[in-house]
């Protein structure tokens, strides 16, 4: 499974979202996501993957933002690991 499939069945199952709606170009406020949501989400997907998002900021807008943020996370911590 893709992050972007990860991250569309975790925004359904979390916020009630329809898939269909859930495009990498999808804005997250537009989908009625605030920052909260978006952090709350954010652990959610750590706990989820097993993996440990940076403690900097990072500005996430979008679905696509999130899949960005996340495949490459994957990667350095994959990376890492062998």
């Amino acid at each position: 499974m893709s992050s972007l499939q990860t991250i569309q069945r975790m925004m359904v199952e979390q916020f009630d979202l329809k898939p269909e709606n859930l495009t990498p170009d999808a804005q997250l406020e537009s989908l009625g996501l605030d920052s909260l949501s978006v952090i709350e989400f954010m652990f959610n997907l750590e706990d989820e993957l097993k993996i440990k998002l940076p403690d900097e900021r990072v500005e996430i807008k979008t679905i696509g933002d999130v899949v960005n943020i996340l495949d490459k996370i994957i990667a350095e911590q994959k990376g890492s690991a062998q």
